[in-house]
């Protein structure tokens, strides 16, 4: 044989044990599969960077998000209002936010563009927080207090129907303005009585007012049957990217089935996710959270909404007055998109 002959037959014997040089319309194969590109998602969370918010940063961290071919960019969100106002804005596209803020927004004629997509709390955390000699014990001891909260919080637009079936004379109560970063440092420091908070913020609230115990008062000692915060995103992308929805809806919801099931591994994440963040309060704020995600004995996927239960609430605001007559669940849930019990 040639040495022509003999380097003909070694490439193509090369070419052969490659695999790829030609298919047979000569046309080059790739060697390796191509890679879909991530998908951009932005997100608020319901209020800052606090333990309870830490299943979003636990889906990220865990690679809940990427699994599913999502690219999460996690900012802090400022509350029910600003965060409702920025989904409609376009400024992000997922967000949690209360319940009962959405509806009295809705029924006030805003909100129309938003539509709820999942549950995450199936109760509401909303609730006052005051310490230990404010003299602060019972609803009633509110008035002639003064208590601060931002004025979009879902607490304060919510304490007139609060304050009604509580037995408060609201007149009585002096509102302040307070950013919600600063709510804490407020309380803390006596210039004001009590603060709005969710009731999973206790933790955090004594780790900051050292030596001092936090009081408690719970709207859901009044109005049991309303829900906590929930998903939301645009009609627009519930409609037209319900593929992406159900991606990212799927991916938060076992973020958050494993923040409450771990933790203190939940802790751990945020403060490394987000460094300002305490590990220690961040953890005791989900081992709280997780009666209110998973309420005991109800057997609910985590994540479903109730279309009864929400009628309920919409009820509950119409005959305290705080909304019109008019709104019905099916106006304000994607039915096609929330999880399924």
């Amino acid at each position: 044989m040639s040495r022509l002959t003999r380097t003909v037959a070694t490439l193509a014997l090369t070419c052969t044990f490659i695999v790829g040089c030609s298919n047979s319309d000569n046309q080059p194969q790739t060697l390796a599969p191509s890679i879909k590109p991530l998908e951009k998602v932005t997100y608020l969370t319901s209020f800052g960077n606090f333990g309870r918010d830490a299943y979003a940063w636990v889906a990220k961290d865990k690679g809940f998000f990427r699994e599913v071919g999502l690219d999460v960019d996690i900012k802090p969100g400022s509350g029910t209002g600003d965060n409702i106002s920025k989904i409609e804005a376009g400024a992000a596209m997922f967000a949690p936010v209360d319940l009962t803020g959405l509806l009295l927004a809705r029924g006030n004629g805003g909100a129309k563009s938003v539509v709820v997509v999942a549950g995450i709390q199936q109760r509401t955390m909303a609730a006052l927080i005051s310490l230990e000699g404010n003299g602060i014990a019972t609803p009633k001891d509110l008035e002639g207090k003064t208590l601060a909260d931002s004025p979009g919080s879902v607490v304060r637009n919510l304490f007139p129907t609060y304050a009604k079936l509580a037995g408060i004379d609201s007149t009585k109560v002096t509102w302040v303005n307070g950013a919600p970063a600063n709510l804490i440092g407020l309380l803390a420091s006596g210039t004001v009585a009590g603060i709005g908070q969710f009731v999973v913020g206790e933790p955090t609230v004594e780790s900051v007012a050292k030596g001092k115990q936090a009081v408690v008062l719970p709207y859901s000692d009044v109005m049991s049957d309303l829900y906590g915060n929930v998903l939301v995103t645009t009609t627009k992308i519930a409609q037209e990217q319900p593929d992406l929805a159900k991606r990212f809806i799927a991916a938060l919801m076992k973020g958050l089935v494993h923040s409450i099931d771990n933790p203190d591994e939940t802790g751990r994440i945020l403060q490394k996710n987000v460094p300002a963040s305490a590990a220690a309060p961040a953890t005791a704020e989900c081992t709280l959270m997780s009666a209110f995600v998973r309420p005991e004995g109800s057997g609910d996927v985590v994540g479903t909404i109730d279309p009864k239960r929400v009628a309920g609430s919409i009820k509950l605001l119409q005959d305290a007055d705080a909304m019109p007559a008019g709104l019905t669940p099916d106006q304000l849930i994607s039915a096609d998109l929330t999880p399924k019990p």
